[in-house]
């Protein structure tokens, strides 16, 4: 199939274009660059071997979008574009309204426009809040506790109501967990444009040298060893589920909403250890004050991802360890100053 990927150079856009490709599905990816970078297209090139369609476009520009889609016959369409920092929204609630939300909006009269009705939602845990039990599962209260939260929530519901008008319309809400890791390749990984907000990134770069020191929040929470307990998942398990997904609506032809974890807790002191042992780097720490809002443990039950996509995550904290160490040492900066080149170094399989 075609397939539009919006924030296609993100993170783990990135990462779920390639497996695409590889599954044999031509990509369009449309990003805006405001949280990405272009150097990531040779890198994906190089991967897949083959370039990949790429047009410059804000979802909310509805003329952009509709332009877009006159020019590719696309079949399905998995949304990734969204800004995405917690504290962030909190202090621009407006502005993660208006591009998650509007965009979403945007994004939805564009396909209905072009008679495209498969869609595969990059939605979050943090729909769930606070939750009252652990393993989480998809029919655990909904409750959010933060305006980019509220976005995911928003725009869950929002295509609630579409499916609801429209029978020929089907979504694939995926509420993931904390995504971490690179591609094994080491040539594509998440690159934060200023201070990390997610731990794996600033862990990397306390590793690197480029932190002093890394702050636990919170040392006497009722875990393992006090800190708090988190689903940790490779990007790369991650990308996997979105193809699943497009197979499941092309194959199924209905909706589904499910949760993408590990189903197990790690806590941010045994993450550190096992990016010790990975890296062979100290990562430096200290234990401070928790930060409001914050629970002890937050971990998923996968079991309906398993049930109707086939999906299970493969990889352990080890593996998502090494793997972000991987693209860390090998791209210090991130993609700064990469330009259009490729790193003359084999993949790491």
């Amino acid at each position: 199939m075609r397939i539009l990927v919006t924030g296609g150079a993100g993170y783990i856009g990135a990462h779920t274009c390639l497996v695409l490709a590889e599954r044999g599905h031509e990509v369009v990816i449309v990003d805006n660059f405001s949280n990405s970078s272009a150097a990531v297209l040779p890198r994906l090139a190089h991967l897949a071997g083959r370039p990949f369609a790429c047009e410059e476009v804000d979802l909310r520009d509805r003329a952009g979008m509709d332009a877009l889609f006159a020019r590719h016959a696309i079949d399905a369409v998995v949304h990734f574009a969204a800004l995405k920092a917690v504290g962030e929204s909190c202090e621009q609630p407006l502005a993660y309204f208006d591009n998650n939300i509007s965009g979403t909006i945007t994004l939805l009269q564009a396909m209905k426009q072009a008679g495209v009705g498969r869609l595969v939602f990059s939605s979050s845990a943090t729909v769930y809040g606070a939750p009252d039990a652990v393993p989480v599962r998809e029919d655990a209260p909904l409750r959010v506790t933060n305006p980019y939260g509220r976005t995911k929530l928003v725009v869950e519901q929002l295509l609630a109501d579409v499916q609801a008008s429209d029978p020929g319309f089907h979504v694939a809400n995926l509420r993931y967990f904390n995504p971490v890791g690179a591609h094994p390749s080491g040539l594509i990984g998440e690159d934060p444009s200023d201070t990390p907000n997610n731990l794996m990134p600033y862990v990397c770069q306390v590793a690197a040298g480029r932190r002093d020191h890394l702050s636990v929040f919170g040392g006497d929470y009722p875990t393992v060893d006090g800190s708090g307990v988190r689903d940790y998942i490779h990007v790369v398990d991650l990308a996997r589920a979105h193809a699943d997904a497009i197979d499941y609506l092309e194959r199924e032809r209905q909706s589904l909403t499910v949760n993408l974890g590990t189903g197990r807790g790690i806590s941010v002191l045994e993450l550190v250890h096992a990016f010790e042992r990975a890296s062979g780097q100290a990562v430096p720490y200290r234990i401070v004050g928790r930060r409001a809002g914050d629970v002890a443990e937050v971990y998923a039950d996968p079991g309906q991802a398993q049930a109707l996509l086939g999906w299970r995550a493969e990889y352990d904290v080890d593996a998502m360890c090494r793997d972000a160490w991987n693209w860390q040492s090998r791209n210090p900066d991130g993609y700064t100053g990469t330009g259009d080149a490729v790193p003359d170094q084999p993949p790491v399989r």
